[in-house]
């Protein structure tokens, strides 16, 4: 009992602040966003903002529950954990009930889990466990090609859900490789292909391949033209010039009309106000309409007739910006912000490697949910349907991003008893 006790007294506070603070803030948003005159009462559960009263007390004891389990207890049994979360999002492919075209989500009575959101915390804890149990050499291939296959496997599954953003949140753990001694070419590597996908995605492809021709062609005059040196350049330019090709096919024949409409008109290739835009742009109205200081607390317009669809989950970043304004957004943000920097100090005291690398992957999941949510909103990002952390109506993700920062929470908190 008084090492328990010793534990809690251990924990760093600043980040459970902001994790409190943040939930309250979301409960008070979402009761702006779906407010109703008759159900005026924020604990009436008959509403989205009582419903997600149990899902924050809940939330709560699931926290305290990790906070009292045996440290160890997550490094032993972390690709247990793993290969459950793998089952479950098979199993959901089967038995799943399928909500806004993604079979996601099992049913039970009246609640809906989704395995997706569970996956996330279950993967950073199976690559934690395998970087750490290993010299990470990535001049051999075993140790770049595990944790990639780590990350693939529930991504691809859930790519098979139809759930597309949940799936492109596992590429965020690629930073998790890079502090661990990934060359900056991968990284560059990776910029590059972003840079190029943009490129393909805007211009035409037969231009786009003819633009690296020419700096191909100049690289090969400017650089020292040995036989290497050449291979290599051309060898880039074929690859390029094949992915500039597949991308091409990928985008006309494999995507779905209305995901080819949602990147062309993020890319600007096309309007669509009453379609695909239609969210973001009221989103940008909503968010502007806040000037400075906001309309006040349940004064949204643009909140209030209902005029932002999923306001309460994926879009309750607008309502912020509406009500509160500019200074209410950066309020959001700057908590975010030194939630993701302060799990990044944290995670450089660690004296155990476990402890360590699931910390850079719980800021890696947290940043990118958060970078993408609020670039959604006003519209830099993609629109791919995920929620803003301990933010958006939901008991699945509030579950989960519990469950992913308590843990670190306990490591953190044991953090000298750990080797």
């Amino acid at each position: 009992m008084r090492e328990e006790k010793g534990i809690l007294r251990n924990i760093d506070k600043p980040l459970l602040f902001i994790y409190l603070a943040l939930l309250m803030i979301g409960w008070i948003n979402i009761y702006a966003a779906v407010f109703n005159d008759q159900h005026s009462s924020i604990f009436d559960m008959s509403q989205s903002y009582g419903k997600q009263v149990i899902w924050i007390a809940s939330a709560l004891a699931i926290g305290l529950l990790v906070l009292l389990t045996d440290v160890k207890f997550f490094s032993a049994f972390a690709y247990v954990i793993y290969g459950a979360t793998i089952l479950l999002l098979v199993a959901v492919l089967v038995v799943g009930k399928e909500v806004a075209g993604s079979r996601s989500w099992f049913q039970i009575g009246s609640f809906l889990l989704q395995p997706a959101e569970f996956a996330k915390f279950a993967t950073t804890l199976a690559l934690a466990r395998y970087l750490s149990a290993l010299d990470f050499d990535h001049r051999k291939l075993r140790p770049r090609i595990i944790p990639l296959i780590i990350m693939i496997i529930p991504a691809v599954l859930i790519l098979l859900q139809n759930d597309t953003g949940s799936a492109i949140v596992y590429a965020s753990l690629v930073l998790v490789l890079y502090r661990q001694g990934m060359p900056g070419n991968f990284l560059l590597f990776g910029v590059a292909t972003a840079f190029l996908s943009l490129a393909s995605l805007m211009f035409d492809r037969y231009w786009v391949i003819g633009v690296l021709g020419v700096i191909i062609a100049g690289l090969i005059l400017f650089i020292r033209r040995t036989r290497r040196n050449v291979l290599i350049l051309i060898g880039i330019f074929v690859l390029a010039a094949s992915f500039t090709f597949a991308l091409d096919y990928a985008f006309n024949k494999v995507l779905e009309p209305h995901q080819k409409t949602r990147i062309n008109v993020l890319l600007g290739n096309q309007i669509d106000l009453k379609g695909a835009g239609y969210n973001v742009n009221q989103s940008k109205i909503a968010i502007g309409s806040g000037g400075f200081s906001g309309k006040g607390f349940l004064k949204g317009t643009q909140t209030k007739f209902n005029f932002v669809p999923e306001q309460s989950t994926d879009f309750i970043f607008c309502t912020v910006g509406e009500e509160w304004g500019f200074l209410g957004a950066l309020v959001v943000i700057a908590l975010f912000i030194y939630l993701c920097v302060r799990l990044v100090l944290l995670a450089e005291r660690q004296r155990s490697d476990f402890s360590r690398i699931y910390g850079y992957g719980v800021a890696s999941i947290l940043f990118f949910h958060f970078f993408v949510n609020v670039g959604m909103t006003i519209g830099l990002m993609p629109v791919i349907g995920i929620p803003l952390p301990f933010f958006s109506y939901g008991g699945s993700s509030l579950w989960a991003f519990t469950v992913l920062l308590f843990i670190f929470i306990k490591q953190d908190a044991n953090r000298l008893q750990l080797v």
